[in-house]
């Protein structure tokens, strides 16, 4: 039985951002297409591989052909795109063909293989998920009802099907289509479901490069980010740090609770992030934040990070003034942050440092932190 591989990658997929198109973005140090073609050509099965490029591609296309890859144009829908790479790979008589999105560049063997073997007893095979999450509709923001799920699966590629068979069945399709199996469908081919593979990621976002980037074995990557935050005294009989209420002759001043340990953390989280600072994501103009407690802003930073993928390494924090004095509540502030931050007291670090009576803290007129945060993939 003679196997072709189709990888379509003529799409822009803005969604991920960047200057190019994601398929030309790299993971691990090489584009995600050529992690992709890597895939199947590290697969004994596959016989000949083609793949489909945008309109415009003309010396990527070069490359590839010189490198022996078959090479299409793509059109202004997946369904043409994928049309013109069936066609081109016509003289070559394949018997099955496996269709897969160049952003899915985690396809493993064992998944190429259970489509293929599949294609033993059906004309068309395609791995999926179920869905094992309530599904529920919203309007406006709110939720306005649910969904049963039973018998729903998550669609997955590479998709094959009789080379013949996709082929008559893409030329006859007029529309737009989600993938193969909807063309196939109208075509009357029956697609079996095989199980499809949790670390089969479609890079559609930003973040999702780097997922990508863990599920093929690169390095486990680091990050560092740091923070400075100064607030002044005001009248007052205690002061907010670390998340603490200390006991002082004045407090601190600011839009918020004037936490200025708290603030020095988040703000080197959002730096490790590469996401900004506190007064982007609160802005002190915003009535909203006026003596708001700080530990929303440290919560959202580390939601953020776990978002992007990213969970706390450790945490490092010190405060810098005479008065109020710090060890005693340095315990405290530690079990504090790490019950704000969802992680072990044993990686946080609070600890303080008196400026020798120079300047501002040194006058006691404020308080300073400085804070350093490691974020680690998750």
């Amino acid at each position: 039985m003679r196997i072709a591989a189709l990888i379509v990658a003529a799409g822009r997929g803005t969604r991920a951002g960047g200057l190019v198109a994601k398929q030309w973005q790299t993971i691990a140090g090489i584009p995600m297409l050529d992690q992709t073609l890597k895939a199947f050509e590290a697969n004994p099965n596959i016989d000949q591989i083609a793949l489909v490029l945008a309109e415009g591609e003309i010396e990527q296309a070069d490359q590839y052909r010189n490198a022996g890859y078959v090479v299409a144009m793509g059109g202004a829908e997946r369904s043409i795109s994928v049309r013109n790479g069936l066609q081109a790979l016509a003289p070559f008589e394949p018997e099955k063909v496996l269709i897969h999105d160049a952003a899915r560049p985690c396809v493993s063997s064992a998944l190429i293989d259970r489509v293929i073997d599949a294609l033993e007893t059906h004309e068309g095979a395609a791995p999926a998920l179920p869905v094992i999450d309530a599904l529920w509709t919203g309007e406006q923001g709110l939720v306005s009802g649910t969904r049963d799920r039973t018998d729903l699966y998550r669609a997955q590629t590479p998709q094959g099907f009789s080379f013949c068979r996709i082929l008559a069945a893409h030329k006859s399709y007029d529309g737009m289509a989600p993938d193969d199996v909807t063309v196939a469908r109208a075509a009357k081919i029956n697609v079996a479901i095989v199980a499809g593979d949790d670390d089969n990621l479609k890079v559609t976002m930003p973040e999702d490069f780097e997922k990508a980037a863990r599920i093929l074995g690169a390095p486990s990557m680091v990050r560092l980010g740091n923070g400075f935050d100064v607030h002044r005294f005001g009248p007052g009989d205690d002061v907010t740090l670390c998340g603490v209420r200390v006991p002082h002759e004045r407090s601190l001043q600011g839009h918020s609770d004037a936490d200025v340990g708290m603030h020095a953390i988040t703000d080197a989280i959002y730096g490790a992030l590469a996401k900004g600072d506190i007064g982007q994501h609160f802005p002190p103009s915003d009535p909203r934040w006026k003596g708001a407690a700080s530990d929303i802003f440290l919560r959202h930073a580390v939601d953020l990070a776990g978002e992007l993928g990213w969970a706390i390494g450790n945490v490092d924090c010190t405060l810098i003034c005479e008065q109020p004095k710090i060890g005693p509540h340095a315990e405290e502030m530690r079990h504090t942050l790490a019950r704000i931050m969802e992680t072990s007291a044993d990686v946080i670090s609070v600890k303080a440092t008196t400026s020798e009576q120079l300047g501002f803290t040194g006058r006691g007129e404020g308080i300073a932190a400085m804070a350093t945060a490691t974020l680690v993939a998750k």
